[in-house]
């Protein structure tokens, strides 16, 4: 187990960096703005931006963990986005520039979730699962909670270029450390001529094969994968995920900007502001990965479906964002971020469990891809949204008030839906997608045959 909690607080860094990766982009917002001369519309472009390939690179790369490994591809996104935060160093880089590199980053990040979960699903079994994925999850407060002071002070200090170099540097830290230290988990499906062993494919005397395990998941293999997509815990897992990174976007890029514009804070205090209502979200995702795991253990059946108890808790989170966008008070706004809008996140780990929960395991890095494509779109078209609707309304408080209005009727229609429809353990069986148990696929030497 040392293998597994190892490779999980190496994944959990992972995370972090990637999300600071993502904030810095909207704690440099005023400072950029001011800087390129642009609007906020035009920021919301950047912004979005980053999301150009970010879903269409989460499928492609996610399709490839049925033939190449997850450890070289984590190494290989890890690069790819530190080097993507350089050049905003170069003095000259302008807003084309910054436009330039928030695809390539968009790119190199967006199959870095569904990968990661991938893997560490690969050290464990089925009911050990919520734990690990929410840790994973809680990198992305985390990522937020430690950017938000560090970078607000290198902004402030050094400039609003070094705050892009300072994240690219420690990414390329974590990938020396992955280097070194990084291994596939013993629950990891076969990929390439393993999984090709594992359907049947007779073996080469004097090679390596794999003996699939006593249930053999060729037979969950074979479901059309449209059918995994289709089915009701998908649909309303992905939607409501959506929803979720909406928020989770809404509150990266705009809330900076809004604290500064609407409620009159200075850029350090809307940072930090940031840093704990992040620290909120890792909280609420870490206690709910803790009471899953608890009772998975204990083997009984939930009072509550976990698709329902996380729809109601995001039905919770959009009333609390309406609000908080309605109600002039910070002594409201402040406890609102700290609990009430933090419970949406918890939708993000349940909806990873329960398309993990759904697919069958030589798929499941596919599925979780899908997955990513469909929630990631909340976060191309929420600073877009968003900063359209600020620029076009009255005053800039009117804007935001709309657009927080407007966010917390997606919430609550995502959270019901989830509630009604979300029942990953049905539709597994449903399926014929069995439960991973914690014994994995044997690697067995096969005899030579002598010649005949």
């Amino acid at each position: 187990m040392s293998g597994a909690w190892r490779t999980t607080w190496l994944l959990l860094a992972f995370m972090v960096v990637n999300f600071a990766d993502k904030a810095v982009l909207g704690l440099a917002g005023p400072e950029i703005r001011a800087d390129f001369g642009i609007t906020r519309q035009e920021f919301g472009t950047a912004q979005s931006a980053f999301f150009a390939l970010f879903s269409v690179a989460a499928l492609v790369v996610s399709a490839l963990t049925r033939r190449v490994r997850t450890t070289p591809l984590l190494l290989v996104l890890a690069l790819m986005w530190s080097a993507a935060q350089l050049p905003m160093l170069w003095g000259a880089a302008g807003f084309g520039t910054l436009l330039a590199t928030r695809v390539l980053l968009g790119a190199a990040e967006g199959p870095a979730s569904p990968v990661a979960m991938h893997h560490v699903h690969g050290w464990f079994a089925q009911r050990e699962r919520a734990l690990p994925t929410a840790i994973l999850l809680v990198g992305a407060a985390a990522g937020v909670a430690v950017a938000s002071p560090v970078l607000t002070w290198v902004i402030t200090h050094w400039g609003w270029r070094w705050s892009f170099g300072v994240v690219g540097l420690i990414g390329l830290v974590w990938a020396v450390a992955w280097r070194a230290w990084g291994s596939e988990g013993p629950l990891a499906p076969p990929v390439g001529k393993e999984a090709a062993a594992v359907a049947g494919t007779p073996g080469t005397p004097g090679t390596l094969s794999v003996e699939a395990p006593a249930k053999a998941p060729a037979e969950a293999d074979s479901v059309p994968l449209r059918r995994i997509l289709l089915s009701g815990s998908f649909v309303t897992a992905a939607f409501g995920a959506f929803a979720a990174y909406w928020l989770m976007s809404t509150l990266l890029t705009w809330t900076p900007d809004y604290l500064e514009s609407v409620v009159g804070w200075d850029l350090h205090q809307a940072g930090t502001l940031v840093g704990v209502g992040a620290l909120a979200n890792g909280a609420v995702l870490l206690v709910h990965g803790l009471i899953a795991q608890r009772s998975a253990r204990r083997g009984g059946t939930p009072w509550l479906p976990v698709g329902a108890g996380a729809g109601l808790l995001m039905t919770v989170a959009g009333c609390a964002v309406a609000t908080f966008g309605a109600v002039d008070s910070m002594w409201i706004k402040v406890p609102l971020m700290m609990g009430p809008m933090a419970m949406a996140m918890v939708m993000l780990t349940v909806a990873t469990t329960a398309c993990a929960r759904i697919a069958p395991p030589s798929r499941r890095g596919l599925v979780l891809g899908v997955l990513t494509f469909v929630y990631a779109l909340g976060g191309i078209l929420s600073p877009l949204v968003l900063g359209s609707m600020v620029d076009r309304a009255a005053t800039v408080s009117a804007g935001y008030e709309q657009g927080w209005l407007l966010t917390a009727v997606l919430l609550v229609t995502a959270g019901v839906l989830a509630t009604l429809f979300c029942r990953p353990e049905k539709a597994a069986r449903r399926l014929g997608v069995p439960e991973t148990t914690d014994t994995a696929p044997a690697l067995t030497r096969r005899e030579p045959v002598p010649p005949r």
